[in-house]
């Protein structure tokens, strides 16, 4: 399997992987690990201000890491999983692809 032949090209995979380098957007990544939060519960666990972790939470929905839905005055976030599977599928095959020898120099 070569990467060019995954649903998901380079670009989109470096504007994931750029979105998951930042610290505290792996933090909310990983407190969405179980499941759809609350704003109001993320900035509790997270210690964040909500402005704060409105600026994070709006880069990994532009990267399409999130979903939201709201109710009533609060939004709700859950991982997108097809968007991690796209990126693990990415990245098993540049995996794959480099443990290819390289050809012989002339």
């Amino acid at each position: 399997m070569s990467v060019a032949t995954t649903s998901l090209q380079s670009d989109q995979a470096r504007a994931l992987l750029k979105a998951l380098a930042d610290p505290l957007r792996l933090q909310v990544i990983e407190a969405l690990g179980g499941g759809e939060r609350c704003v109001c519960d993320l900035t509790a666990d997270l210690g964040l201000a909500q402005s704060k972790l409105s600026f994070h939470l709006k880069v990994l929905k532009q990267a399409g890491l999130l979903a939201d839905r709201q109710e009533g005055r609060w939004i709700y976030y859950r991982l997108r999983p097809e968007a991690l599977d796209d990126l693990r599928g990415w990245l098993a095959a540049l995996s794959a692809d480099c443990r290819n020898s390289a050809s012989p120099c002339p």
